[in-house]
């Protein structure tokens, strides 16, 4: 008996046409009744594979423009994608598909940080909450415009437990100036700043500003530094809500492709044999097409297009990392070290 596609499991044909590319898949779901009801399947959805593809091309793939008005993708897949495309894509250029509030939370919930839904009013429903919050993204990214949002709060882990989060004006917010500040009330003024990629999101990466140095007294070691970027704990989950970036896919385990570099350690000891002592500062800094994948250090704070932050809340830092629900002692709203 002849091998053709009749023959193999729907399961396999979708494994088949989960390789081809957008335009192909639109060709095939038109060849015959069997072939459209695997396309339009959505427990075997092989467009996942292509749109995710089509959306990392550079420009994205033109097919994705007027997708969503035919009726062969499953809508799971605009959430998803939605989660992941660049905005001026979404805003400008793609037809929107038909989803309901309810999937249009999920999309905002996959893409942005939590605290980020103070942005939306009691009255909006999720879809026009979505397309607001995008345009005030692409509006900051763009400008100095700080009429969202006048002050930015970031987060500081000390080295005795607690932390704080804090707040700075938005029009001069420069998370160097912050640190240096932190270092000199701890008489650390004398050493390097390091900065590494906590993870990345559709439109913002976390960015911590530590120092390190090699070990001397263990009271000025701040072991909530290393746990929070490398948890040695295998029964942490992924997250989804928001979802990383493709060079952050496994977080917060280590991903491949040299984007993560939270990663160079052996044991407790960073690269050169260090530790992180003093305080760690935790900031939201929105992406810029101006950014490069490989910076690293102060140059991921310097530069075109490298100014401009938004918030980021205790709900955020549960969001990102939730392992350090448990490390933490106490939660302070302001200044202090929770010392009473």
């Amino acid at each position: 008996m002849a091998l053709s596609l009749d023959n193999l499991p729907v399961e396999l044909v979708a494994d088949i046409l989960s390789e081809l590319d957008l335009a192909s898949l639109i060709i095939v779901s038109a060849l015959s009744k069997r072939l459209r009801a695997v396309v339009v399947d959505g427990s075997l959805n092989p467009w996942r594979k292509a749109i995710l593809y089509g959306l990392e091309m550079e420009p994205p793939d033109s097919n994705l423009i007027n997708l969503s008005v035919r009726n062969i993708v499953p809508h799971q897949n605009w959430v998803e994608a939605f989660a992941r495309a660049k905005p001026d894509w979404i805003l400008f250029q793609a037809t929107l598909p038909n989803l309901k509030d309810k999937d249009w939370e999920e999309c905002f919930s996959r893409r942005f940080l939590p605290g980020w839904k103070k942005w939306k009013k009691d009255s909006m429903r999720w879809r026009p909450a979505f397309l607001a919050t995008l345009s005030m993204i692409v509006h900051r990214r763009k400008t100095r415009c700080t009429a969202d949002e006048a002050w930015t709060s970031y987060i500081v882990l000390n080295r005795n437990g607690s932390a704080n989060q804090l707040e700075a004006s938005s029009r001069n917010f420069s998370p160097i100036a912050l640190f240096n500040e932190i270092k000199l009330q701890t008489d650390l003024l004398h050493l390097e700043t390091y900065i590494r990629v906590l993870v990345r999101f559709a439109d913002v990466r976390i960015l911590v500003l530590g120092v390190q140095r090699k070990p001397r007294k263990s009271f000025q070691m701040n072991p909530n530094a290393a746990y929070l970027l490398h948890p040695f704990d295998a029964s942490l989950r992924k997250i989804h809500h928001p979802t990383p970036d493709a060079s952050f896919a496994n977080y917060p385990y280590y991903t491949p492709g040299g984007h993560d570099k939270r990663w160079t350690c052996v044991g407790p000891l960073e690269e050169g044999g260090r530790v992180w002592v003093g305080s760690l500062m935790l900031v939201a800094q929105l992406l810029s097409p101006t950014f490069d994948e490989g910076e690293e250090d102060i140059n991921l704070v310097v530069g075109p297009g490298h100014s401009q932050y938004a918030s980021l809340t205790w709900s955020d830092l549960w969001a990102i990392a939730p392992w350090m629900a448990e490390r933490i002692t106490k939660c302070i709203d302001g200044p202090g070290l929770g010392l009473d």
